[in-house]
């Protein structure tokens, strides 16, 4: 059975860097955020049942999920939010245990899990992986990338796992506030820690 890491950490930590120098080393990845959304595209059960409980305001004219309409109802309330992750997320990880239950024995499988704390899924994998980031580095990288207020990138963060929280429960910690060529070769390092536990691991946590 395949070696199943989760990758985690809040929102604008550089998920999405780590995974892919990752799969650049030979892992596997599983993106939960690109299952997020094949599950709710247009013409599935998962969109049916998103527009039945927030109606038609978060489609576009198209008739696909308009993204900036959901999110911003969710963020604001937790009570939407907890209503969505009902719907998406015993969705994605059906379609996750398949993509894992597919890969060869000797392969490392990474997901990418940005809730993986606050969906209590940590003890479903062989190892966590935390990528770790100051909050205020989070908050400018939110402001810049997507063209927010602080506020607004203040109240994202205050909806996920504080990061006391998500480091609780890492295997192991990568620490992405440096310069891209400190972040390589931690994860250099990381990949090779992986393949020695790997390759001396029982299946499941």
């Amino acid at each position: 059975m395949a070696f199943s890491v989760a990758l985690t950490g809040g929102i604008a930590s550089g998920k999405t860097t780590v995974a892919n120098l990752l799969a650049e080393h030979g892992a596997l990845l599983i993106d939960s955020d690109q299952l997020a959304r094949e599950v709710v595209e247009p013409g599935t059960p998962g969109l049916a049942q998103v527009v039945t409980r927030f109606g038609e305001q978060v489609l576009t004219q198209a008739g696909s999920l308009d993204r900036q309409a959901l999110g911003d109802i969710v963020f604001a309330d937790a009570a939407a939010r907890a209503d969505l992750n009902a719907i998406v997320h015993p969705l994605v990880r059906r379609r996750r245990a398949e993509l894992i239950a597919q890969a060869a024995a000797d392969q490392i499988v990474v997901s990418v899990i940005p809730l993986l704390v606050e969906t209590g899924l940590v003890d479903q994998f062989d190892a966590v992986v935390v990528v770790d980031v100051p909050s205020q580095t989070q908050v400018a990288r939110l402001v810049r990338r997507n063209d927010i207020s602080p506020e607004q990138a203040q109240a994202r963060l205050d909806a996920q796992a504080s990061r006391a929280e998500r480091l609780a429960a890492a295997d192991w910690v990568v620490t992405n506030s440096g310069s891209r060529a400190e972040l390589e070769a931690q994860v250099e390092r990381l990949w090779s820690q992986m393949r020695s536990k790997a390759q001396g691991c029982e299946p499941g946590k």
